[in-house]
């Protein structure tokens, strides 16, 4: 059978063929921290302590404000106990006036609440107009709210599961939240399961079914137990994952109508092997590990991807030495994405059944 254009140019291209080429916002440099491996980089990407004195950083979740300045919300712990200090890391905002850096860290979003406690930092638009911030992993899926990303913060609560045969799988860890089009909130937790609350932020949250990964025809079986940080989105009609695999440090896309049936696996969405972090002169970084993925959304497309990015493994990184962690901002050419997709859906022949 011969396919379309539309389904060839799908075939061909995966998520990972859709990132863009990275502004220079200072100027690259290997005068800085990091593996040599990492090649010559911009401090001013994203979020880092460039003096390495003071933190490592993780996560990272960018939501723009009225201010038209950019915020993103992220994880931080001192670096001085090296990658292993990421249990007591601690929730934090930073600003920039660029979308891509340099962001300036403002401190903790909720210095009085368990010394800023927080881990598997994101955050989200609730649907009046109010910011919430959910943390996971170190606290139990506890959201905090602001009418103002610049807070303050106070906690409104913890997650809530409902019963059913299903509810082991709704642990908060590596929790990815949206509010879907209907208006319901959907989770995607570390399982691999889908939660859905018809009743707020908070739930209690339906776990619709078992992890959604061994039934994903093409996705790498291998591991599936070492899948990680699933971030959710919808665009182009379509919800969207990216799930990185630890262990493999790739990751890979996943697509469904509904967000809860029939995910389809849509290739690779990052490899640290192969040459996607590239800035608007050709120059290539290699970062050991990229996780912790956040997406932009403007004008209803991803235009970028935030990932926490580590030059070593991550038990190389002991202290004071010259390895840390940062968070990048990649430019993503989503509005193309989505449209392919929507054109290999489009002239796909039609199901039978």
């Amino acid at each position: 059978m011969q396919l379309s254009d539309a389904q060839e140019v799908s075939a061909k291209k995966s998520f990972i063929d859709y990132f863009k080429p990275t502004p220079i916002i200072g100027s690259l440099t290997t005068n800085v921290w990091g593996a040599a491996t990492v090649g010559p980089r911009d401090p001013k990407n994203g979020l880092e302590d460039v003096t390495r004195k003071q933190w490592d950083y993780w996560d990272g979740q960018i939501l723009k404000g009225p201010d038209g300045k950019y915020h993103l919300f992220a994880s931080r712990w001192n670096q001085a106990g090296g990658h292993g200090e990421w249990w007591n890391s601690k929730s934090i905002h930073a600003v920039s006036d660029n979308l891509f850096g340099p962001y300036e860290d403002k401190g903790l979003c909720w210095p009085d609440n368990q010394d800023g406690k927080g881990h598997n930092v994101t955050a989200l638009v609730l649907p009046d107009g109010r910011y919430a911030v959910v943390i996971s992993e170190t606290r139990p899926g506890t959201v905090f709210v602001s009418k103002s990303l610049d807070g303050p913060w106070e906690e409104l609560g913890t997650i809530q599961i409902a019963t059913n045969e299903f509810s082991r799988l709704g642990r908060m860890s590596n929790t990815s939240i949206m509010v879907r089009p209907d208006g319901n909130f959907q989770i995607i937790p570390r399982s691999g399961a889908i939660l859905i609350s018809t009743n707020g932020v908070l739930g209690p949250y339906v776990v619709q079914g078992p992890s959604i990964y061994p039934g994903i025809e093409g996705l790498p079986k291998n591991d599936l137990q070492n899948l990680e940080d699933p971030v959710i989105w919808y665009s182009g009609g379509l919800y969207h994952v990216v799930v990185n695999n630890w262990s493999d440090r790739r990751a890979y896309h996943l697509t469904s109508e509904d967000g809860i049936n029939n995910w389809t696996y849509r290739g690779v969405a990052y490899d640290p092997t192969r040459d996607f972090v590239r800035y608007t002169d050709g120059t290539v970084n290699r970062w050991h590990k990229l996780e912790r993925p956040g997406v932009y959304i403007e004008n209803g497309h991803v235009v970028a991807v935030t990932l926490a990015v580590i030059d070593v493994p991550k038990e190389q990184d002991r202290g004071n030495d010259n390895h840390g962690s940062k968070i990048i901002v990649i430019p993503f050419d989503g509005e193309a994405l989505d449209r392919d997709l929507q054109a290999a859906a489009a002239s796909a022949p039609a199901d039978p059944h």
